[in-house]
């Protein structure tokens, strides 16, 4: 038995080799001299500390380090430094290493991103979330150094490559988390191909059957499309070669997340996505010709299919905020289908597909970097020392924006904003002082309000007076974060100061009832008046809603209030508690549908599950626990930012339970056509209508209707047979 311990760890001995190897390779485009000595340090130093670590898959834990650099060096064509730092990415956390011996090592640099890397541990507030001041403390150090997060974007794709060892509740997590903050990161920092694989893995474990299904119809499809895209190509390919234009030119398949994308907003099945890849056209151009080559190359494809006019794109005269340049068209193709094609050159292409790190290579070309605007966007948000982690995680996925509009000053200079952004956002885009005095604007010479919403291209002039200052509706108006965090933090400057007033007005009026004035009795008077905090006491007092009566009635009741206060509960104890109280063994599941510990749970509204639907419990804090479907709106939003609180849950059959559902039905109107609908739910299936709502136009009928159901499978039998009702082309559920 021993024998055959010791060949697989010889095995694994040669497995690891082989893998760093093939990490040199990857490296040597960017070694300089002594860089591969660094590497080996760090290497070795990651195989010391990790060697008696394995992953969940039953591998080294080595693996992962190693693996985590090579998709840092080849998919994003970072240099020496951050591949040190990508071997090194864990030992800080996991094992005996600190922080100092890592600078004494390899230096100050390396110290500061691996620091960026590692988790906070210890002591913390577990009001906040986790996962948020992790987030913001790696955004801390991005502010300094990009490289933190394209090693963790590394990290977060080697994870989720493989994840399939883990726990189900952890891969819901881990894919909530990626989905909500790191592929829209990943996207904002012009990494293309990571985003797109970082999206279909999420979706590979939030939404499997949709995922194989859609795999399943691209696979089966592949050798027809393989044909198309040959036949669409031959033609271009000539004229390009004719008009001495050097270009690659492949078609590329459109991810399974961004077609299921496509499938619910439109609302249509998978048979109706035409646009199921791309055309790329990629020139090689020099940096002077690169405009001119990419319309000469356009107006070859228009000149042989037929373009969509609504459908172009330029980036290449004004390129995306994270440094994207290309030109989008959609085209008719021979057999009566669009096509988008995508024309761009290799320089361009790099950017697309490295993102940032291409972006330090091409730097000294481009003159006006978006990407270093955005970071000095991030840099503010995190200067803002009073924003909760989860206000700024909020705040900052609103920075994500994927599309944005160009505005002008009145002098002519460009501005980008988010799509969606007000006149106010414009005014705290100039300057801090000019949205706080913002009273109104003047778009393209029109006197607008600060809500008005800007179009792309609008030339805007902003309107100011000085006894303006920011409102607390404002942040109802502004989209942008930045605008967001400094009303809320003025509006907290003008909260401090009408406190500090009401706070020695309040210190003259205790010392009259001969109240001493101290923490402890400031928190029994808040908690009298149901007041939130101390600050709420002494702005109630300033403005005279508590008055020197209202604190006599306080000293009247002051042995009631003692004796209350010991029982008070806060909101921690609360959540904690009730997660004792339903989290008993790790193995445990909260079963619906019975009350087995009368565990206080509701459905949530935003979904509305019903038997049959996978789903998880939210302990939440006054209402107790709320059932989500794993599919809901907010579910992403909830496993990323308060994981801790996530139970696990399944329906239990026994009891035949009926729940309400909507059912948006569509088709061509026929007489009688309501009469069979109707028909098909109650007889043959029995269920209860509980409202139907019917519009026809022009021979279109539009119908929904809310049913009683007993679970998924009643649902989707329901689903099947009302497809087969002779005029209706489609039904799909909506939450009521």
């Amino acid at each position: 038995m021993k024998n055959t311990l010791v060949i697989d760890l010889e095995a694994e001995k040669k497995e690891i080799l082989k893998r760093y190897r093939a990490l040199l390779r990857a490296c040597k485009p960017t070694l300089q001299k002594g860089d591969k000595k660094e590497i080996r340090k760090a290497f070795e130093m990651a195989l010391e500390s990790h060697k008696d670590m394995r992953r969940k898959s039953g591998e080294p834990y080595i693996y992962h380090p190693i693996a985590v650099a090579q998709i840092a060096a080849e998919e994003i064509g970072l240099g020496t430094t951050s591949i040190v730092c990508a071997l090194l990415h864990d030992v800080v956390e996991d094992t005996d290493i600190t922080l100092e011996d890592i600078e004494r090592e390899f230096g100050k640099k390396c110290a500061k991103i691996i620091d960026g890397l590692t988790k906070i541990s210890g002591v913390f507030d577990t009001n906040s979330s986790l996962q948020a001041e992790n987030f913001r403390k790696m955004l801390l150090t991005l502010a300094d150094d990009v490289r933190v997060i394209l090693i963790k974007l590394a990290d977060r794709l080697h994870n989720m490559r493989t994840m399939d060892f883990m726990p189900r509740q952890k891969q819901l997590k881990i894919a909530s988390e990626t989905i909500y903050l790191y592929a829209p990161l990943a996207h904002r920092l012009g990494l293309y191909a990571i985003k797109s694989e970082l999206e279909d893995l999420s979706m590979k474990y939030l939404e499997p059957d949709t995922y194989k299904f859609i795999a399943t119809q691209l696979n089966e499809k592949k050798a027809e499309r393989n044909a198309f895209i040959k036949s669409f190509i031959e033609p271009i390919n000539e004229i390009l070669a004719e008009q001495g234009l050097v270009a690659n030119v492949y078609g590329r398949p459109k991810s399974i997340h961004s077609i299921w994308n496509k499938m619910k907003k439109k609302s249509i099945p998978f048979e109706e996505v035409y646009d199921l890849f791309a055309i790329r056209i990629i020139l090689d151009s020099p940096p002077e010709r690169e405009k001119a080559d990419c319309w000469k190359a356009y107006s070859i494809v228009t000149d042989l299919y037929r373009p969509n006019p609504d459908r172009l794109r330029d980036w290449v005269s004004s390129p995306k905020g994270n440094g994207y340049e290309s030109l989008h068209t959609t085209v008719m193709g021979p057999k009566g289908q669009w096509v988008e094609v995508q024309i761009r050159t290799q320089r361009m292409n790099e950017i697309a597909e490295k993102g940032f790190a291409a972006h330090w290579k091409y730097k000294e070309s481009s003159n006006d970097n978006g990407l270093d605007q955005w970071i000095q966007k991030v840099r503010e948000l995190l200067s803002n020392p009073e924003s909760n982690a989860l206000d700024f995680l909020d705040d900052f996925k609103m920075n994500l924006f994927s599309d944005e509009i160009f505005i002008f000053t009145p002098k002519g200079a460009l501005l980008q904003l988010p799509l969606g952004a007000t006149a106010l956002d414009f005014a705290f885009e100039i300057h801090t002082d000019v949205g706080a005095r913002c009273i109104g604007a003047k778009v393209n010479h029109k006197l607008v309000p600060l809500s008005h919403k800007l179009q792309n291209g609008d030339q805007v002039e902003i309107i100011t007076s000085n006894k303006q200052s920011p409102k607390e509706d404002w942040l109802n108006i502004v989209v942008t974060a930045k605008a967001k965090s400094k009303i809320k933090s003025s509006l907290k400057e003008e909260k401090r100061r009408v406190a500090e007033e009401g706070k020695e007005i309040l210190e003259r009026k205790l010392k009259s009832l001969k109240i001493t004035y101290n923490t402890d009795n400031l928190n029994k008077l808040s908690y009298f008046f149901k007041l939130s905090s101390t600050q709420d006491l002494f702005i109630e007092v300033a403005k005279g809603k508590i008055e020197l009566k209202d604190l006599k009635e306080y000293v009247a009741s002051e042995k009631e209030i003692e004796n209350r206060g010991n029982e008070k509960t806060n909101d921690e104890e609360k959540v904690s508690t009730l997660l004792k109280k339903v989290k008993g063994p790790e193995s445990d599941v909260l079963l619906i549908g019975e009350d087995l510990q009368k565990i206080d749970y509701t459905l949530a509204n935003c979904c509305n599950p019903i038997p049959g639907d996978d789903v998880f419990g939210f302990v939440t804090v006054n209402e107790g626990i709320k059932i989500h479907r794993t599919n809901c709106p907010n579910a992403a939003q909830l496993m990323a930012n308060y994981g801790y609180r996530i139970i696990k849950a399944k329906w239990n059959t026994q009891q035949e339970i009926t729940f309400l559902t909507g059912l948006r039905i569509v088709g061509i109107d026929d007489v009688g056509l309501i009469n069979n609908i109707t028909k098909v739910i109650s007889n043959d299936f029995r269920v209860n209508i509980r409202s139907i709502t019917v519009d026809t136009n022009d021979g279109i009928f539009e119908g929904s209707i809310k049913v009683f159901v007993n679970d998924k499978e009643h649902l989707d039998q329901l689903i099947r047979n009302l497809l087969e009702v002779k005029g209706v082309t489609g039904v799909t559920r909506f939450d009521t």
